[in-house]
């Protein structure tokens, strides 16, 4: 039998995009690639915020994967995008199509050439694997192959999921596939006809050799004990909120601790000397930064699985969680290796508990448990299966008699 063909459908793939989704889908694509014969497409996008074309469109190879890179149509016009949001947000379950459809196009990113190679190519592929819920990738694209969807959401309970668009889309794909158990409860409850097809995979990540903590110290100029974030600076990922309390917690507590966030510069971090943006990380970076770190620290509320918590495990150092997080707290009561804040006061209190024997003793059970819960071969072994399965019933259909 042939091997498997399979489309990777995501927003953005670069070797400077540290993303969740785009970040584990590149990860998936790699380990499938000795089972599955595999292929990303996505937008010559770099920025999620802006979708300004940067990379060239074609044929690419990231992390050694095939990529196949389409433009996209027009930029995002941030201001019309916010207005838009504010004003479908407010009661997203009762927005008119139109206005549905208007939000969706102004999200983006919006390629029609991306679109007319699925609608056009959809023959090559097996099995079309969507990894984002959100975005017009998605939204659009989904429903021209729906007959060979994977859809790997991501999903959380935001205010965008509401939107009643989401539910044919949801529907109509072949099978669904969950990163936690979390997500997979909430999506039973949010969706009632999702496909009978759903699993619940649990990918990994492998650290790599060579991490240097006093690399990265020196790089960045930090020689004090640090929290760190790492991740999209946003407001919808609790930066501000954390960069709040950070500067409370100083105030209140004065001494060495800084707070370092890799990510872009953010206005409201301006002229303060305990609080380091690095800018993007590279990967041998961001490893390095983990190993130096006396915690990190994930203040965001909406996520369905947050990577570099299990990256943060990976490297034997403990998390501090938004508690507002069920699928962070969720993650924290399993592993033990980590606590959660719903306050200032909690965040302060989780602060002052942590000293140096706890903050080990709490990592080494977060990396317990992320080598015992999260396994590649597991979880390659479940997405072959599953696709496998979907083409095999793809094929009995075709080869069912056709009515005269």
């Amino acid at each position: 039998m042939k091997p498997l063909r399979v489309a990777f459908v995501v927003v953005r793939c670069g070797d400077e995009v540290i993303g969740g989704a785009e970040s584990l889908c590149l990860q998936i694509a790699q380990h499938l690639r000795d089972a599955v014969d595999v292929e990303i497409l996505t937008t010559c996008a770099r920025d999620y915020r802006t979708w300004r074309n940067v990379y060239a469109p074609g044929h690419a190879w990231v992390g050694g994967v095939k990529v196949r890179r389409f433009p996209v149509d027009a930029p995002r016009d941030v201001a019309a995008f916010d207005r838009l949001s504010r004003r479908v947000a407010g009661d997203p379950a009762s927005a008119s199509v139109r206005a549905q459809t208007r939000w969706m196009r102004a999200q983006g990113p919006v390629s029609s050439e991306l679109l007319a190679y699925v609608r056009d190519y959809e023959a090559l592929y097996d099995a079309f694997v969507f990894c984002g819920y959100l975005y017009a990738t998605t939204a659009l694209a989904l429903p021209i192959v729906a007959h060979k969807a994977v859809l790997m959401p991501f999903a959380h309970d935001e205010w965008p999921i509401r939107l009643p668009l989401w539910d044919a889309i949801f529907a109509s794909a072949r099978a669904v596939v969950s990163t936690t158990a979390q997500e997979a409860h909430f999506l039973h409850a949010r969706f009632p006809k999702l496909p009978v097809r759903q699993v619940t995979i649990a990918a990994s990540m492998e650290p790599p050799a060579g991490r240097n903590p006093e690399r990265f110290r020196d790089e960045y100029g930090v020689d004090q004990p640090f929290l760190l974030y790492l991740g999209r600076v946003d407001r919808s990922k609790g930066v501000d909120e954390l960069v709040d309390f950070f500067r409370r917690y100083r105030d209140a507590h004065p001494g060495r601790l800084k707070l370092v966030i890799a990510g872009s510069l953010h206005a409201n971090m301006l002229a303060d000397p305990d609080i380091v943006v690095t800018g993007p990380l590279s990967e041998r970076a961001k490893w390095d930064a983990l190993q130096a770190c006396e915690l990190l620290v994930m203040p965001s509320e909406f996520e369905s699985l947050s990577l570099v918590v299990l990256e943060a495990w990976a490297s034997a150092k403990p998390v501090l969680v938004n508690a507002r997080s069920a699928v962070l707290v969720g993650q924290c009561r399993r592993s033990g290796g980590g606590v959660w804040y719903a306050s200032y006061a909690e965040f302060a209190a989780a602060l002052n508990l942590l000293d140096a024997g706890v903050r080990r003793q709490l990592g080494v059970q977060g990396q317990d448990h992320f080598y015992a819960a999260y396994n590649w071969d597991r979880a390659v072994v479940a997405l072959v299966d599953l696709l496998s399965a979907l083409r095999q019933a793809q094929d009995e259909r075709l080869d069912e008699p056709r009515a005269q």
